[in-house]
Parts: C-alpha cells; sequence; structure tokens
C-alpha cells in the first residue's frame, strides 16, 4: 500500500472515531419533581453514551434547593447498559422524603440516603428478583 492510500484510510479512521463521539451524551428523557414546601427540586435524566469504550445507557437524579446555593447534588445513579429503558418515578412523602422508584433491577451504582435534611428511599418496583 501506498503512502496516499495509508493517509487517505487514517483519516477516515480517524473521522469514524471522532463521528460516534459527536454530542456525547444524548439526554433521552428527564423529569423533575418540586418538594411540597417548594424548598427542594428533584430531578431526573437519562443519558444515552455512544462511542467505542465509553457506550452506556445510565440514569442519574440529583437533588437541589431552590433558595440560596443552587448547585445540584447527586443523589442516585443507575447504570442502564444490560436492562435497557427504566422507568422512573420521583414522588416527594412529605417535605423532607423524597421516594425514588424505578423498574426493570437496572445496576444501582450509587445511591445517597440522606442530603441536606431530606431523607431519600429507593424502590425497586420491578415485582421479582434478578
Amino acid at each position: 500500500m501506498d503512502r496516499k492510500h495509508t493517509s487517505t484510510l487514517i483519516v477516515v479512521g480517524v473521522s469514524v472515531l471522532l463521528s460516534a463521539c459527536r454530542g456525547n451524551p444524548t439526554t433521552t428523557w428527564s423529569a423533575a419533581a418540586r418538594s411540597p414546601d417548594g424548598r427542594w427540586i428533584a430531578s431526573a435524566r437519562t443519558d444515552q453514551y455512544s462511542g467505542p469504550g465509553n457506550a452506556g445507557l445510565y440514569t442519574t437524579v440529583e437533588l437541589r434547593r431552590t433558595g440560596g446555593q443552587k448547585s445540584p447534588t447527586e443523589i442516585l445513579l443507575l447504570d442502564q447498559q444490560e436492562t435497557g429503558e427504566i422507568t422512573l418515578t420521583m414522588n416527594w412523602l412529605t417535605p423532607s422524603h423524597l421516594e425514588v422508584a424505578y423498574t426493570k433491577h437496572p445496576s444501582l451504582e450509587f445511591q445517597v440516603v440522606k442530603c441536606g435534611g431530606i431523607d431519600i428511599s429507593v424502590r425497586d418496583l420491578s415485582g421479582s428478583s434478578k
């Protein structure tokens, strides 16, 4: 193979790899729920990652105050690579208790049980174990 063909193959290969990572991640779903007293917002989003070595489907739930410091705190991370899309709900049981429920047994990668005085409970609504 001559030098011209080798250069062309390298350029095409790099272009394909870079195009696979463009716009990464893509948010496929999002939702939010305000606490009954209006002081907190729980927000969730599902992000689809693509490309060589970093493909994945993850849902993140965050909690933030509506007043004062507004940077969110991650409270839950679900890995859905094996289960695919799930159904997730966020329900404020009281002004200081957030319940997050989901279906299809995703891998629970990270969970906070209390944040800023808010109790956080997590329920798998799938109805059967893996």
